[in-house]
């Protein structure tokens, strides 16, 4: 009987341990899942392909361009995103730029340092 009663305890203690473990009201985060991609912010949620293809100009500079001016002058693209350092690679596209602030200005700093990475691995 002294078992029986050692044996609901224990799986009553498990059990009740792992509720306490389970947030049922917060989004569950996991630790292993996959770093931001800069590529598919690129192509997808910034829209940045609407104007920057990698090696050739569109409507603003051409991803390599941007990648190499950065890389030479150790700037920080991310801050040019945030609104938070002047252009220096076309300033006369700026104005132009301007409206997909919008979009850079609700991305996360994780979202933003991966574009930022992405696009300075086209710098030669």
């Amino acid at each position: 009987m002294k078992k029986y009663i050692l044996i609901a305890l224990i799986i009553t203690f498990v059990s009740c341990k792992k509720e306490t473990e389970t947030n049922f009201d917060q989004p569950k985060h996991d630790e292993t899942s996959v770093a931001v991609s800069g590529e598919e912010l690129f192509s997808g949620k910034g829209t940045c392909t609407a104007c920057h293809l990698p090696d050739q100009k569109v409507i603003g500079p051409s991803i390599t361009e941007i990648a190499k001016i950065y890389k030479e002058k150790n700037a920080s693209i991310v801050s040019f995103l945030k609104e938070e350092a002047e252009p220096i690679v076309d300033p006369s596209q700026y104005e132009v730029m301007k409206a997909n602030f919008a979009i850079t200005k609700q991305m996360t700093d994780e979202e933003l340092k991966a574009l930022e990475e992405y696009m300075l691995s086209f710098a030669k």
